[in-house]
């Protein structure tokens, strides 16, 4: 997805875009000590247990500028992004199967709309359980038509889709009855990567929903009707100061209703009473509050006596204590103020993306040539921003496949470590190897155009510059030190980096998605939001959402027809050597430029509030599993 801040991302675009730690070195035993320290909640405070009072209002800090700005689940890759999605509209609108056990990126069956799917072949049953509308009308298979039918209808609208992917990869999709749907696969399919990664998807919608401007439609039964109402649901939702007297946003399935929605991001949540599912509620209210930058949020941690309160908020990766090698937190600065320290870490990688489809001079040439990607890649350090900005908190970003938690989806290469640890001398090689005459200091220039051996490659023209722009998200100081670093290794070999500083959602605008694929413009170079991607609603990490030819979700515009064959092979066999293969093999050819996969947060939890951790690694959130205890 989750433009982890792009579901994803985006992860959607971890994509916080659908937006990360402890990976300074490789194998099992640093892979087992990252997964111990999420999993132990830094070892001072119970996760369950005490009193628990009556109600309350828990208080959520947002990351900086990084604001719920769409409520339809239906997200665009425009909008896609963890806020929207795991830290919004998932509270509302519960998606068909849920993710996330524990600190482990599992199918979670308990928290799921519908039980787990049944395979015959290339036959798939889906059968629901038992839940309701607040407005009283029960969750039916109907409602998961309407989600498939607008997904067939304007597939370019929905920020994950995948060219062939669902539901263009099924066939004789059948409501049986209200409660039971089944599909033909188009062939046998792996059948993990099958609910994963295609049924994840799918939110069911209410028939509520199934209008336009001018009255009630059919998208539930007929595909044509539902490009219009698709338009007409994302015009309301574009209706930010709406949402909560919204008579379409007001019918929910999920556990929270809206009660006071503010377009600057102060965001109130009250309990559904109508909610069907295991876990209700047990707050008054939910609150999510926005902050400009990190250190802004920090000085409110910081100062509980000025009568504002944050339950659960984040400590800026500057102000963390350094973390010893053999310890999964460090000494806690707010431990005074009644904080637990538990650093939050995301299934996914993280990158930045060069376009390989800029409008802007011959640059999309320049990109595509691979020496010209692996001399940017081997001039990013990302042990220095470990043990520098980030104070040790974070992993290497070694591929396309993430090494947090430990899955056995990570080939024996991939837990090797960085393929490009920092080298400029190499870098510098590549490029006066390839037809550049380098001017450290200055201003690299193309001096043997061509494609021949030892050329700078197809449409890249005689005195061609190396001078880009590179857009970033504001308010993360980390992020910031980072790219001023890469901007001063980058200069030593005559590549000129101006960084343009931008808020976090015109950054996921921007550079997120794939500008051709969803004719947005193409007229920059390079973005980076921060955290790359959270594997939601895209679990299984097979790649075919963020690496595909034409997917939506492939920033750079990255195309090769090896690597499609090869992820193709991943969705069918039920082998991982399939994924070895591919990740091992696309790690190597920089389709995004890999960065340190920062912690989505390195949270502060009021002790007095419990059922927080387990932080789930799908940065989806359940405020209805917290509640206050008594000092």
């Amino acid at each position: 997805m989750r433009k982890s801040r792009a579901v994803g991302a985006a992860q959607h675009p971890r994509r916080r875009p659908r937006r990360a730690a402890l990976a300074l070195t490789a194998g099992a035993a640093a892979l087992a000590l990252v997964a111990a320290g999420c999993a132990s909640n830094s070892g001072n405070t119970p996760t369950t247990g005490g009193t628990p009072t009556k109600g309350g209002t828990a208080v959520f800090a947002l990351p900086p500028t990084d604001t719920p700005n769409y409520i339809f689940p239906f997200t665009s890759s425009s909008f896609i992004s963890v806020t929207n999605l795991n830290d919004f509209s998932y509270l509302l609108y519960r998606p068909l199967y849920w993710f996330g056990q524990g600190t482990q990126p599992t199918f979670n069956n308990s928290l799921s709309l519908a039980n787990p799917p049944t395979f015959s072949g290339t036959k798939v049953t889906i059968t629901l359980k038992h839940y309701m509308w607040s407005n009283g009308q029960p969750v039916t298979s109907r409602d998961v038509m309407f989600w498939i039918n607008m997904m067939q209808a304007v597939p370019q609208d929905w920020g994950a889709d995948v060219p062939g992917g669902f539901p263009t990869n099924v066939k004789d999709i059948t409501v049986v009855s209200p409660t039971e749907l089944t599909m033909t696969m188009d062939k046998p399919f792996n059948q993990t990567w099958f609910l994963y990664n295609e049924l994840s998807q799918i939110t069911p919608m209410p028939a509520a929903w199934d209008k336009t401007a001018s009255g009630p439609s059919a998208c539930d039964t007929t595909v044509k009707d539902c490009s219009a109402v698709y338009t007409y649901l994302d015009g309301q939702s574009k209706a930010l100061n709406t949402y909560v007297s919204s008579p379409l946003w007001s019918i929910v399935d999920g556990p929270w209703k809206l009660s006071a929605f503010n377009a600057d991001g102060h965001v109130t949540f009250v309990p559904n009473k109508s909610y069907s599912g295991p876990v209700k509620p047990k707050l008054a209210a939910f609150q999510e509050v926005p902050f400009t930058t990190d250190a802004a949020e920090y000085n409110v941690l910081q100062s509980p006596s000025s009568g504002s309160k944050i339950n659960v908020g984040y400590l800026p990766e500057q102000d963390a204590p350094a973390k010893p090698a053999d310890a999964a937190v460090g000494r806690n600065p707010l431990a005074n103020q009644g904080y637990t320290l538990a650093p939050w870490y995301s299934w996914g990688i993280s990158y930045y993306p060069l376009n390989l489809q800029s409008s802007v001079s011959d640059h999309a040439a320049i990109f595509k040539q691979l020496y010209f990607r692996e001399a940017m890649a081997d001039m990013m350090n990302q042990n220095s921003v470990l043990s520098g900005p980030l104070r040790g908190y974070g992993q290497l970003t070694v591929g396309p496949v993430g090494n947090y938690p430990a899955t056995t989806y990570l080939s024996p290469q991939g837990k090797q470590g960085n393929p490009f640890p920092y080298n400029p001398t190499k870098a510098k090689s590549l490029l006066a190897s390839n037809g550049w005459k380098v001017t450290p200091g200055g201003t690299s220039t193309c001096v043997k155009p061509g494609t021949a051996a030892g050329d700078c490659g197809a449409g890249v023209t005689a005195g061609s510059a190396l001078s880009f722009n590179l857009v970033y998200a504001t308010g993360l100081a980390w992020m910031q030190q980072e790219l001023e670093q890469l901007q001063s290794n980058v200069g030593t070999i005559g590549i000129k980096l101006d960084l343009s500083p931008k808020p976090f959602n015109q950054v996921v605008a921007l550079g997120s998605g794939n500008c051709v694929a969803a004719h947005i413009s193409c007229a920059w170079d390079m973005a980076d939001w921060g955290l790359g991607w959270s594997f939601a609603p895209d679990y299984y990490p097979s790649g075919e959402t963020l690496f595909t030819t034409g997917s939506l979700a492939n920033a750079s515009g990255y195309s090769n027809p090896a690597n499609d064959a090869m992820i193709n092979q991943t969705l069918t066999s039920n082998s991982l050597q399939p994924m070895y293969n591919w990740q091992d093999y696309l790690a190597k050819q920089l389709p995004e430029q890999w960065q340190i996969n920062a912690p989505y947060q390195i949270d502060e939890v009021s002790n007095n509030l419990r059922g927080v951790t387990p932080l789930n690694p799908t940065l989806t959130i359940n405020p209805e599993n917290w509640y206050f205890v008594k000092s």
